[in-house]
C-alpha cells in the first residue's frame, strides 16, 4: 500500500509540474525590462517570451505581437521553443506509460512487467525535468550575461521573467515527482506485499429457481 501512495504522490507532482511547463511555455515574460537609470517614472514596460512580446504601457494598456517568422528568430529562442514543446508532449506520453503502470489502474496484470511500466513513466517524467532546465538555464545565462556586459545599451536590458521561475519550478515537480513514482514501482517490484490490494470477485451465477446463488466466490 506504500509503494502505491508514493506512485499517486508521485504522479500528482508530475501533473502539477506538467501544468506548470504548459504555463512558462506560453507566458511571454522570459525577459523582463529592466530599469536601471534613478527615473521611477517609466511609460513602459517590455516583455518578451518564446511566442510573442508584449508591451504594456503605463496606463494599463498591454498591446501583444507574435512573432513573424521562426527562421528570423534568435538562435536560443528557436531551441528553447523546441526543447519545451518536446518537454510538454514527451510529459504527455509519460502520463499515459505511468497510468497503465500504476497499481491502482487494471490496464496491465499485476506483476514484475507492471512495475516495469510504472518504472519506465517515472523515468520518462524525470527526464521531461532535465529536457525543461536545458532552454531555461540557457535563456537564463543570456539575460544575465548581457545584463552584465558594458557594450550592451541601458535600454536593452532585461532582467529574468516570472515564466523562467515557474518552468523552474516545474521542471523540480518533474523530476521529484518522477523519482516517487520510481521509488513506488520499484518497492513494489522488490517487495509484492507492498503493492495496492486489488480483490476480484466473480458475478454470482443464477441458481436453477431462478434465483441468485448465495455462495461468493473470491
Amino acid at each position: 500500500m506504500g509503494s502505491a501512495a508514493l506512485e499517486i504522490l508521485g504522479l500528482v507532482l508530475c501533473l502539477v509540474g506538467w501544468v506548470g511547463l504548459i504555463l512558462a511555455c506560453g507566458l511571454p515574460m522570459w525577459q523582463v525590462t529592466a530599469f536601471l537609470d534613478h527615473n521611477i517614472v517609466t511609460a513602459q514596460t517590455t516583455w518578451k517570451g518564446l511566442w510573442m512580446s508584449c508591451v504594456v504601457q503605463s496606463t494599463g494598456h498591454m498591446q501583444c505581437k507574435v512573432y513573424d517568422s521562426v527562421l528570423a528568430l534568435s538562435a536560443e529562442v528557436q531551441a528553447a521553443r523546441a526543447l519545451t514543446v518536446g518537454a510538454v508532449l514527451l510529459a504527455l506520453v509519460a502520463l499515459f506509460v505511468t497510468l497503465a503502470g500504476a497499481q491502482c489502474t487494471t490496464c496491465v496484470a499485476p506483476g514484475p512487467a507492471k512495475a516495469r511500466v510504472a518504472l519506465a513513466g517515472g523515468a520518462i517524467y524525470a527526464l521531461c525535468g532535465l529536457l525543461a532546465l536545458v532552454p531555461l538555464c540557457w535563456f537564463a545565462n543570456i539575460v544575465v550575461r548581457e545584463f552584465y556586459d558594458p557594450a550592451v545599451p541601458m535600454s536593452k536590458k532585461y532582467e529574468l521573467g516570472a515564466a523562467l521561475y515557474i518552468g523552474w519550478a516545474a521542471a523540480a515537480l518533474l523530476m521529484c515527482g518522477g523519482g516517487l513514482v520510481c521509488c513506488g514501482a520499484w518497492a513494489c517490484a522488490g517487495r509484492p506485499d507492498f503493492s495496492f490490494p486489488v480483490k476480484y470477485s466473480a458475478p454470482r451465477r443464477p441458481a436453477a429457481g431462478g434465483d441468485y446463488d448465495k455462495k461468493n466466490y473470491v
